[in-house]
């Protein structure tokens, strides 16, 4: 029998997504599809019986508006939130903008995938001249943080993300479970595989394989020492849950046409 109970989630479809384009600290709103994916989220887990008492986001808009659509769909809308960029998605660095599938075909699929999944790998730095700088770094949300703007990051790998995340989740999140609170934390793909890296000491090796679809709730289990007492669990349709990971994994790949001419 599980002591405590939390449902982690990436958030629905962003615009960039759609795009295929590293998105990471750049703040999209969702696409239409990943509205339909929240709502969808929220309907799921009001079916299910899930009754939340605190939520916990990134501080960018992708996180925060589907958590807000999920208990909107759940009638609990006065759930409280809270936001930190602790939980924002991996800091991507030079590669933020450009898309994937390009990248894989000037750079090759493997090495687009150590970008994108490995542990302690990071893409090169943002630089100052990098079109989308002033607009992550000029940003009021930075400016409220619990580090100075000088001292976020420039670029990470998956494990920068779990160092800047664990103070998080020690100090905010695990009192906040252990007091007895069922938590959903709305978060990012890399924010969510850093923490289940941790809570399921992933290794460095496997968690290269780990995918998680957008808008897709997963359920841990934990005991009294947040041990998960099993894998994570996906919510929903399984069939239709690996067609969304194998989505996923297909944007760090070329495209077909881009295999048979290069000049497309």
């Amino acid at each position: 029998m599980a002591k405590y109970r939390l449902v982690l989630l990436r958030h629905g479809e962003g615009a960039w997504t759609k795009e295929n384009r590293f998105c990471s600290w750049v703040d999209q709103k969702l696409s239409s599809d990943g509205i339909q994916e929240a709502q969808n989220c929220g309907k799921h887990l009001k079916a299910l019986g899930f009754e939340f008492d605190l939520v916990f986001t990134s501080v960018l808009s992708r996180s925060i508006q589907t958590a807000w659509l999920i208990l909107e769909e759940m009638g609990q809308e006065w759930v409280p939130i809270q936001s930190s960029w602790r939980l924002n998605e991996r800091h991507y660095g030079a590669l933020i903008g450009l898309n994937r599938a390009e990248m894989a075909l000037n750079h090759g699929e493997e090495q687009v995938k150590i970008w994108r999944r490995s542990y302690d790998v990071t893409p090169p730095p943002i630089s100052e001249s990098h079109p989308y700088y002033a607009e992550i770094y000029n940003d009021r949300r930075y400016k409220c943080s619990d580090v100075s703007q000088e001292n976020l990051p420039k670029a990470e790998s998956l494990k920068d993300v779990l160092d800047r995340l664990l103070p998080y989740w020690n100090e905010k999140i695990v009192p906040e479970l252990k007091s007895g609170k069922m938590i959903l934390i709305s978060a990012h793909g890399n924010s969510s595989r850093a923490l289940l890296k941790h809570v399921e000491g992933i290794s460095d090796e496997d968690i290269i394989n780990v995918t998680l679809p957008t808008g897709v709730p997963i359920l841990l289990e934990l005991d009294e020492n947040l041990h998960p007492l099993g894998p994570h669990q996906f919510l929903g349709d399984q069939e239709a849950i690996q067609a969304a990971i194998k989505k996923v994994e297909d944007q760090g790949k070329v495209k077909s046409a881009e295999k048979l001419n290069p000049s497309v």
